[in-house]
């Protein structure tokens, strides 16, 4: 009992309508309480008896005391450990105008283009830092860690291949044996269900076995060995194989860059660009591509187009190749990208420019090569005498344990093999350490050491040595000073409307706040500074930790076992159909492979359920947007022998609490598969009901949705898996996991982007078990409010048998196009009124769906239902012919301050009419969309992804 409790409690900061303003939005919707909306809403029959096992709740302050404590139990010992994760010095101007700032992190994936130019911009320097370093064409805008991406270069060549070769294809992929351990473990569960067989080897002295289809290398390796691999990628070349190379952005300011070398795809990951490592993540992973695969390159593709002034403008390029939209043809289901810690990496090197990353790589260089120098000198053999920041020292078990109990000793953490002790060194190492080290290593030898041995000279073959110039572009060499910066920084962010501004309805992506008491305690040393790969005693804090968000997010779903592995929803998806392929092998049932899917799913069900080995069967819905449950029926019946489960969005992905779910669970359980219940609108359900409840065997949790992680403009995103007891033993496990699992890992670090995870600790942390079930009824009262509101001019196209809707609604917009408007007018007409536009085209296409999260309060609320309201007038003024169809204030937008202002404005509508059309807007200061309507059509035509001459930054007058 807390006799004294506080007032401010987070509840009250998080939820946005209370008091006076809730009575009143429960008498637009003529109920009496709070609780009488939910009874309408969600079925009697799914409601949660009980209340979540979830600790009372902490104030903010509470919270961030009590998690200080927790977090001092890990030990920030110097990791000298490398294995693709470095220590690193994120600039204090990055630090502070970026990764803690929310103009940054709350914005959204960049579909809006014409209010994301920010972003955009800050994007395509990531694509030319990729370009340039790694000497090829074209790179995608960021994956979600290097093992994935390794993994999707894979699946690109064996699908690549597969097309060629219909009537014979090759299905083995060659890995050298030096790649990163934690890589191949992520090929390993990508491979497996794609019926892909790894031969790992070395490259060296092993044929490429028949069959082959591509090949992976590292560079340089993961005992930091440096090897000139052009004979071998000419070879492979010709012996038909395609070519992929992981590498490290800090060795290729010195290094020859893979481009050069012939490979078909280099990637690896930034992390080192910037970005604490997070016990693991998230990261920004990077992939680049020759010419020929642009079109089949997983991830987002950042491009420059022009917009309807002619004037550049930058978009998300050849989007028809995303993997969500391609649905059951997709050859990869990545649908997020990492684009906070991109866009930190990007900063990271314009801040520092070409200048200033060659001199941070030849210092790390050195300091490596003196310290091998060193060892050398006290009789210490290297295994390789070509690196660039790792050394590997021979060493017997016997001086393994000294060296090892001396270095734990005195605090510091090296990567230990069989028969070597390897130290990679990194921009944080400061001479004094590295000295530190060298006596360790001298006193095993009963020797000592004074002084270090210098050397500055380059320990790599000549034919190694970088000659090609890198990121000559003015945006690299312009902006070295802080003042220079910190206003390049704000004037992107500037130009991105972000939760700062305005509330974003987008549907189906739970776009509520991220309080800054759950964002702090992600940059602490303790929580940022850990390297994934420390001894588990140095991790405590961390394991305690994710233990209990754990069982929070077990007690959430009614579930008993959790993984925290999935770096994004659509990797929860792949984990929990692996699952579920697991399950079924145990059982000696590996033909199971039917995935029925609802045709309302999101695009990426079915683009996991291909990747996860399964054949996909749509079921129908009828004219209400519910799931036929005949269909189901017939399916389950005509496919009983094959069924391994079904996808399920619940409440549906129409906005809608389906009352036959729980028959349809049991139909697919009675012909022996099993239940994914897809997590993206668990909003709706935390607290009221639970997966488990409905029937569901296993789903995942978008944490970046319901428990408040923010979009980061694109990511990052995580995406949990909680399961029943028949699939626990099928949870993914880790290379350098204690316990053993009998699915490899889905991502590279254990807890995938581990140091996100403590903000929705924090989330449930200061709501507590009440405070969530009141957010999951304010997201619900949210929606049928504006439902409420818009229903008096606009149709909303699903709602439940008591006619309301979940957290989540969808106007129904097809009927204007009859008149010449178009529901991305609409959409693009909402950034004049300061607005984000809702879903657009999906899952209906010519409807916008909305979700308005519990975040959010009255008065913003109607600000946006006032804005689509006067929308709808309008479009009644172009029906009526007051305006030209196309020459309308709809057809027209968004309208940017350069039209308004122009001394050639000739539009048939006035300027405050096209950029005033409320009072609020006036009131409330301005957004302008900084580029007007972005030609698509143009910049997939013209495809650009790197940053173009400067001249093109000249806009027309």
């Amino acid at each position: 009992m807390n006799t004294f409790p506080r007032y401010d409690q987070f509840v009250n900061r998080h939820i946005g309508t209370t008091g006076p303003d809730l009575v009143d939005m429960l008498k637009t919707l003529s109920v009496n309480s709070l609780d009488e909306l939910i009874d309408q809403t969600v079925p009697s029959h799914i409601r949660r008896k009980d209340s979540m096992d979830i600790p009372p709740a902490w104030s903010e302050f509470e919270y961030l005391s009590e998690l200080e404590k927790i977090a001092s139990q890990n030990k920030t010992f110097r990791s000298f450990i490398g294995q693709g994760y470095y220590g690193t010095v994120t600039p204090s101007v990055v630090l502070r105008n970026v990764f803690h700032n929310p103009g940054w992190y709350t914005q959204y994936t960049p579909y809006q283009a014409e209010i994301a130019q920010g972003r955009l911009e800050a994007l395509l320097n990531f694509q030319t830092v990729i370009t340039d370093l790694t000497g090829m064409p074209i790179a995608n805008a960021s994956l979600l860690d290097e093992g994935t991406a390794a993994a999707e270069a894979m699946l690109m060549f064996f699908h690549s291949k597969e097309k060629k070769n219909k009537d014979e294809s090759p299905n083995v992929f060659f890995v050298d044996e030096n790649v990163f351990d934690q890589t191949i473990d992520v090929l390993k569960s990508r491979a497996w269900p794609q019926g892909i067989e790894l031969v790992i080897g070395n490259w060296k002295t092993q044929a490429l076995p028949a069959n082959c289809f591509g090949v992976l290398l590292q560079y340089p390796n993961k005992t930091g060995q440096v090897e000139d691999y052009r004979d071998f990628v000419q070879h492979a070349k010709t012996a038909g194989c395609l070519v992929a190379m992981a590498t490290d952005l800090l060795a290729l300011c010195l290094l020859t860059p893979p481009g050069e070398m012939g490979v078909d795809v280099a990637l690896g990951n930034s992390q080192r660009f910037g970005v604490p490592m997070g016990f693991g993540g998230p990261h920004a992973a990077f992939f680049a591509c020759q010419e020929e695969f642009k079109r089949v390159l997983p991830g987002r593709i950042i491009g420059v187009s022009i917009d309807e002034q002619g004037n550049r403008a930058l978009r998300m390029a050849l989007q028809t190749r995303e993997q969500h939209i391609r649905r059951e043809k997709a050859t990869s289901n990545i649908c997020t990208a990492q684009a906070l810690l991109a866009i930190m990496a990007s900063m990271y090197a314009v801040y520092h420019g070409p200048q200033g990353l060659q001199a941070i790589a030849r210092r790390v260089h050195y300091m490596s090569s003196s310290l091998a120098t060193s060892l050398k000198s006290l009789g210490y053999e290297l295994k390789s005498n070509h690196y660039f920041d790792t050394i590997s020292i021979v060493a017997d078990a016997a001086s393994i344990a000294t060296i090892k109990s001396e270095a734990l000793k005195n605090e510091i953490n090296l990567w230990y093999t069989n028969d070597s002790i390897q130290i990679s060194l990194d921009e944080t190492a400061t001479e004094g350490e590295i000295l530190k080290i060298a006596k360790l290593f001298a006193q095993a030898k009963g020797k000592t050491l004074d002084i270090l041995t210098l050397s500055n000279e380059l320990q790599f073959p000549s034919t190694c040595h970088r000659t090609s110039d890198y990121l000559t572009h003015p945006v690299f060499n312009t902006n070295q000073t802080e003042s220079s910066m910190m206003r390049y920084i704000k004037r992107l962010e500037n130009k991105d409307l972000s939760l700062v501004h305005s509330m974003i309805s987008l549907g189906s992506c739970t776009m509520k706040l991220n309080a800054a008491s759950e964002m702090i305690p992600v940059s602490w040393p303790t929580i940022g500074g850990i390297h994934p790969f420390v001894p588990k005693n140095q991790t405590e804090g961390y394991t305690q930790i994710l233990k209990e968000l754990e069982h929070y997010l077990c007690q959430a779903t009614g579930f008993t076992a959790c993984s925290l592995q999935p770096n994004s929803g659509a990797q929860g998806e792949f984990s929990g159909l692996l699952a579920i392929k697991g399950y079924h092998e145990s059982r000696n049932e590996s033909f199971r492979n039917i995935a029925l899917i609802p045709s309302s799913a999101h695009g990426t069900n079915p683009a996991s359920a291909v990747i996860a080995g399964l054949d996909v069967v749509v079921t129908a819905c009828d004219e209400n947007g519910n799931i036929v449950v005949e269909d189901i029926k017939v399916k389950a019946e005509q496919y009983k022998d094959r069924l391994s489960c079904l996808m399920v969005t619940y409440p549906s992905t129409h906005g809608v609490f389906e009352t036959t779910i729980q028959d349809i669970c049991k139909i697919i359980h009675e012909y022996g598969g099993l239940v994914y219940m897809d997590g993206a609108n668990m909003n709706a359900q935390v607290g009221l009901t639970s997966p488990a409840l409905i029937g569901a065997d296993v789903c995942h949790l978008n944490l970046h949705k319901t428990f408040a992680i923010p979009h980061g403009g694109g990511g990052p995103g995580m995406g949990p898996i909680c399961v029943n007891d028949k699939l626990k033993a099928f949870l993914p496990g880790h290379i350098y996991a204690v316990e053993k699992h009998v699915v490899p890992a889905v991502s590279a670090a254990q807890y995938g982007s581990a140091s996100i995870l403590l903000i929705s600790y924090g989330y449930i942390r200061m709501l507590g078990s009440d405070g969530l079930t009141a957010s999951t009824k304010h997201a619900i009262l949210n929606a049928n409010y504006i439902a409420a509101k818009l229903s008096k001019k606009y149709k909303i196209l699903y709602t439940g048998v008591n006619g309301r809707v979940a957290h989540e609604l969808i106007v129904d917009l097809r009927m204007y196009k009859e008149i010449g408007v178009s529901a991305e007018d609409i959409a693009k007409r909402l950034m004049d009124y300061g607005f984000h536009a809702p879903t657009l085209s999906f899952p209906v296409a010519g409807t916008i769906m909305i979700e308005p999260t519990e975040s959010e309060n009255k008065e913003e609320l109607d600000r946006f239902c006032d804005a689509l309201l006067q929308i709808h007038t309008e479009i009644e003024e172009v029906a009526k012919g007051d305006y030209p169809v196309d020459n309308s204030v709809l057809s027209n937008a968004p309208h940017t301050c350069a039209v308004i202002t122009s001394d050639h404005y000739n539009k048939p509508y006035t300027r405050e009419k096209a950029a005033f059309p409320l009072p609020y807007v006036k009131q409330n200061g301005k957004f302008w969309p900084t580029v007007g309507r972005v030609n698509n059509a143009h910049g997939d035509r013209n495809l650009v992804c790197t940053c173009p001459p400067i001249e093109s930054y000249m806009t027309n007058s």
